[in-house]
């Protein structure tokens, strides 16, 4: 096979691979829950690209988180539960129906108007997906009504954490500012304290969770994606770390050779550089 613009051509490809007797032993191997991994790997591997602001390779990686799409549907098409097809046509009816205000009558809208009928929209959804679920026999999760359901449990902690709490705002369950958030943070500060001082090392572990799920609501308040901003601390973390390396490396030494002292006069300077 050759390569093409034709998302006909990597259907194909995906198809040859999954063909029994004359297909990839590996792929063959796969299914749903295998492959899920890769595909969580593959959207951070996009945002690394984003975020290293390098469009060659997020060119890259966006067609291996499109491979993943792919690959699923292939798997799908195989059980004859669903094709790439309709994997398509679900997107492009939930983004027409979604946005009335670009392709339907109700053009015009401002921004607020624009999130209440998002919100409105996606409550209809989430109802009519309930209702097809149950008539399939499956469990209800999101039949019950209740308000933090349908946040993916499978989703980054830090991620999970700003998405609950996004949910209970919607019924009002949230503070008015970054006050009391922060006097959150120091009364959960004080637990963790209080817990190593205890040599209770469960309860310390319980209250950090505490403690980190504060931070993430700090960051919903300010409006900071959480983890895009962790994300950039860890880079931030490895740039200053690697400067102490690359200095230590001058004189034939590494970070094992040297002192706690020495390494933090190091670290200071690669603060300063920025």
């Amino acid at each position: 096979m050759t390569p093409s613009r034709d998302i006909q051509r990597l259907l194909d490809i995906m198809t040859a691979l999954r063909t029994p007797g004359t297909g990839c032993p590996w792929d063959l191997e796969q299914d749903f829950a295998s492959i899920a991994p890769y595909t969580i790997e593959e959207a951070y591997e996009v945002a690394d690209a984003i975020a290293r602001h390098d469009p060659e390779d997020l060119c890259d990686e966006l067609g291996d988180l499109l491979l993943q799409v792919v690959f699923h549907a292939q798997i799908a098409r195989e059980d004859g539960l669903f094709d790439f097809g309709d994997v398509v046509t679900a997107i492009t009816a939930k983004m027409i129906r979604r946005h009335p205000h670009v392709f339907g009558a109700e053009q015009g809208r401002d921004v607020a108007a624009v999130n209440r009928a998002w919100a409105d929209i996606k409550a209809e959804e989430k109802r009519l997906r309930a209702e097809r679920r149950a008539q399939r026999g499956l469990p209800a999760e999101e039949a019950d009504g209740r308000v933090l359901s349908g946040v993916p449990v499978g989703a980054p902690a830090l991620t999970r954490a700003v998405k609950l709490q996004q949910k209970a705002a919607t019924v009002g369950f949230d503070w008015p500012d970054t006050g009391p958030v922060l006097a959150k943070i120091r009364e959960e500060i004080a637990e963790v304290e209080a817990e190593i001082a205890a040599n209770n090392r469960a309860a310390a572990a319980t209250e950090v969770g505490d403690l980190l799920f504060a931070v993430a609501n700090l960051a919903r308040h300010l409006g900071v994606d959480a983890e895009a901003a962790l994300r950039g601390t860890n880079e931030k973390f490895t740039r200053r770390f690697a400067y102490i390396e690359d200095t230590l490396a001058r004189g034939d030494r590494g970070p094992a050779d040297a002192s706690l002292d020495e390494m933090e006069t190091l670290w200071q300077e690669a603060k300063s550089l920025g």
